[in-house]
């Protein structure tokens, strides 16, 4: 399909993309700079962050399924060592580390065993809970990016539709004219605007919508995981 060419005074002026991207007002090309880098960045994050998610889940399922058939928690404590990380992976070694540590403290002071029962397990709940919130950071990490994409690019898009359009009524003003080849290439650059705004913010918000929703599972898995460990504490250890 042939770009559309107007014809005005003896001239011709093309309205295919390129063109009107090259002689865009300098408003419209920052708007237009500030979309496409939003939506480069947007790209980045979902790229790296499927790949991280992914890994993520599959570590996780790995792990809970070994943990479960092991019955030894310094087996389980061994083999994490060698494994990749994974968000229940690093619950489990926050809560078994801090369990080692008041192990040994009990032995030391075995008068006072009994005494320092509630504080232990609360102890390692709060182990646990902070592993549970630091995997959750680490998860949530440049996914605001997308969320902020997915709001703000069609109003900057929006900002560079009015520009253009307020631009075709000052050509309308300065030639006294309200021809379609006065009219329409501050409205076709205005479209331009519009139509990148939409592109940077639809599969970001998207991608928005699914990260988060994958991030649920994944902690909801891991507070899972956390009270079935502090379950077994309680009947092996306490």
């Amino acid at each position: 399909m042939s770009p559309l060419i107007l014809q005005a005074g003896g001239g011709e002026q093309s309205l295919d993309i390129i063109n009107l991207l090259l002689n865009a007002s300098p408003v419209v090309k920052g708007v237009l700079g500030l979309l496409i880098l939003m939506s480069v960045a947007s790209w980045f994050v979902i790229g790296s962050k499927s790949l991280y998610l992914a890994n993520a889940a599959s570590r996780s399922t790995k792990f809970q399924d070994f943990f479960w058939k092991t019955g030894r928690l310094d087996e389980i404590w061994r083999i994490s060592e060698q494994s990749a990380p994974s968000p229940v992976g690093e619950v489990f070694r926050a809560g078994y580390t801090e369990l080692a540590k008041l192990q040994k403290r009990r032995q030391e002071n075995v008068d006072n065993a009994g005494e320092a029962l509630l504080g232990d397990i609360e102890s390692i709940q709060r182990a646990l809970d902070r592993a549970r919130t630091t995997a959750i950071t680490e998860m949530e990490s440049r996914v605001p990016l997308l969320g902020t994409t997915a709001s703000a690019a069609p109003f900057i898009g929006l900002f560079g539709t009015v520009w253009g359009i307020m631009n075709s009524f000052r050509n309308i003003g300065a030639k006294g004219a309200a021809n379609l080849a006065t009219v329409a290439p501050g409205i076709a650059e205005a479209l331009v605007a519009t139509a990148i705004g939409l592109m940077a913010a639809i599969p970001a918000v998207m991608a928005y919508n699914f990260f988060s929703r994958r991030i649920r599972v994944i902690a909801a898995e891991m507070e899972t995981f956390s009270s079935d460990f502090l379950n077994i504490v309680r009947r092996r250890f306490f």
